[in-house]
């Protein structure tokens, strides 16, 4: 069978999808129809609805596209089979019922933006960055009935550079998955409908890659420096990662301080600053702690060690200025705030930041 004619109906919604809907379109694919999400109230009122990146790249290239509100609905059902489909890709999308992905007689798809099976979940590149990963890539798989499980086709691998933010990664995986999506499709094609896959091996040592809400970002700086520089560019440029800018003597209220970027300084705190009783760090994966491997001590009680010729610990969150650069302690190390967001302002370099900002010894960030 030519490509050409290879009915495939295309899956997705955010932008990462549009890179591998554009490179089967650019490419000559056919492909008959586009599902994606309905569009999305926005709006002080909610009265305005936003499509899709995928629908907007849809209707400019003229697809025919179907927005299900559910996708067991038998009305959505009639239409996709009308469509006679060999074969469905999904990027980026919803969980599917069985009525849908086995619908095609050469099954569905997915490219994942990971390596199967670690980080299964909504946020493979957030969670990989968090957690400092140096090594990710793209999956493509066959669904089945469980998330992000079925039997593995291809992977192709992306490392990460130790400055990378989460839309340097997004963006790369965006390309490289794109690839790995026509070839997918020429596999299949190919083998008659046939692709060689493999099962995934299941360990307790693969992360999780859960949605992520407001209260995930949350900035905890009781934490190793290096746990909160990957923590921060695992969530700049959005959602943002975010903290408490709280006055010492509790004279004005706390205001919500976003950081998207920091540095590493390799610089000790006073005298070693908050450190545990207890100091062997343990991966915790839970949904309150940062990833699936967030630092975590056994005896959390942090206190100031201090010995004869040694100064009391800094407190954790204490910030300094220094040549119109702002720091903060973390239980090891100062890390450098190098852009942030004040409530109510724009993005902005922590010098600029500074200029306005006077005794940030006077201020905690919690």
């Amino acid at each position: 069978m030519e490509k050409k004619n290879l009915r495939i109906v295309f899956m997705g919604t955010p932008e990462f999808a549009v890179g591998s809907l554009q490179r089967l379109v650019e490419n000559g694919y056919n492909v008959v129809a586009v599902v994606t999400q309905p569009d999305k109230p926005v709006g002080r009122h909610a009265s305005v609805l936003r499509p899709s990146p995928v629908k907007e790249y849809a209707l400019a290239h003229g697809l025919p596209v179907l927005q299900p509100l559910k996708m067991k609905d038998e009305q959505f059902l009639e239409q996709l089979r009308s469509y006679n489909a060999d074969l469905q890709v999904v990027v980026a999308f919803r969980m599917l019922p069985e009525v849908v992905w086995a619908m095609p007689r050469f099954g569905t798809f997915n490219v994942h933006a990971a390596l199967l099976p670690d980080y299964r979940g909504a946020a493979p590149i957030n969670w990989a960055v968090i957690n400092g990963e140096t090594l990710t890539g793209v999956t493509t798989f066959f669904l089945d009935h469980d998330i992000d499980t079925g039997r593995i086709i291809a992977q192709r691998q992306f490392p990460i550079p130790d400055d990378a933010d989460v839309e340097y990664v997004y963006d790369a995986l965006m390309q490289l998955g794109a690839q790995l999506c026509t070839d997918t499709v020429d596999l299949v094609l190919s083998t008659d409908g046939n692709a060689p896959s493999q099962p995934q091996q299941d360990s307790d040592a693969h992360h999780a890659a859960p949605k992520i809400f407001k209260e995930t970002c949350a900035i905890d700086f009781s934490l190793p420096a290096k746990r909160i520089y990957d923590f921060v560019r695992g969530l700049s440029p959005a959602p943002g990662a975010w903290c408490l800018l709280t006055p010492r003597d509790a004279t004005a209220p706390a205001q919500v301080l976003k950081i998207y970027k920091t540095a590493k300084t390799h610089e000790s705190v006073a005298g070693g600053a908050l450190v545990s009783s207890a100091p062997d760090y343990k991966a915790a994966n839970t949904h309150e702690s940062t990833a699936g491997g967030a630092l975590v001590s056994s005896a959390p009680d942090y206190k100031a060690v201090k010995t004869d010729d040694q100064p009391a610990g800094v407190e954790v969150g204490t910030l300094k200025a220094e040549n119109r650069r702002l720091f903060v302690a973390t239980v090891d190390e100062w890390l450098e705030i190098v852009e942030l967001q004040p409530a109510g302002k724009k993005r902005m370099p922590a010098r600029d930041y500074l200029n306005g900002f006077q005794h940030p010894e006077h201020f905690l960030l919690k």
